[in-house]
């Protein structure tokens, strides 16, 4: 797959601070981009796991996991495409949480997000960890929509957005990293914006 650099977006007057390097505001919109069709998953059937070097595999139903404690980010999202959205709200649960009830196993250094859908993103375990990252249902008080990852998310806003897997269906805590979809395409490993980690050498 062909990678194309040097994208650079939409000019708009004077740059706003808040915006990582090479990135626009997108003010209202929210573009829609994925590698995949778009599934309809029911909740009766959705469930999200935590495996793999683990104290106890844990598997919550869409019951359950809304039982734990509510956790809130609020704050911009950032896309590898150069657009950046500010002011989102989204209500989840943080991994922190997840994770302290699977408990993280001797050598856990990283960890594979998985959707059901099949997609994957790989990530280091501290950029999980420390109030960084939720699975997440809710956008600005309303039920994510399909398209946007419905019925629930993996949310690391630190990250750029394609590590904030749609559809998410669990997490496989790794000793090694084991890069995802778009990681073996080309793709930065970690994705950080503030670095312009966009594509492997970045």
């Amino acid at each position: 797959m062909a990678l194309t650099r040097g994208f650079t977006g939409r000019r708009r007057g004077a740059r706003d601070a808040r915006l990582p390097p090479g990135q626009y505001d997108v003010g209202m919109d929210w573009p829609v981009l994925h590698a995949e069709s778009t599934p309809s998953i029911d909740t009766a059937r959705w469930s999200f796991e935590i495996d793999g070097l683990v104290e106890k595999p844990v598997r919550w139903n869409w019951d359950e996991i809304h039982a734990l404690p509510v956790s809130r980010y609020e704050g911009a999202i950032h896309c590898v495409t150069t657009w950046s959205k500010f002011g989102m709200r989204f209500d989840g649960v943080s991994v922190d949480t997840l994770l302290d009830a699977a408990g993280v196993g001797d050598g856990a250094a990283f960890a594979l997000a998985r959707s059901h859908t099949g997609y994957t993103t790989n990530f280091r375990l501290e950029d999980l960890t420390g109030g960084k990252a939720w699975v997440v249902w809710d956008v600005d008080g309303v039920p994510l929509t399909d398209v946007h990852g419905g019925p629930a998310r993996l949310l690391v806003p630190h990250l750029y957005f394609w590590k904030s897997a749609k559809w998410v269906a669990g997490l496989t805590l790794l000793a090694e990293d084991q890069p995802g979809f778009w990681e073996v395409r080309g793709y930065h490993d970690r994705g950080d914006p503030w670095r312009e980690q966009r594509y492997q050498g970045d």
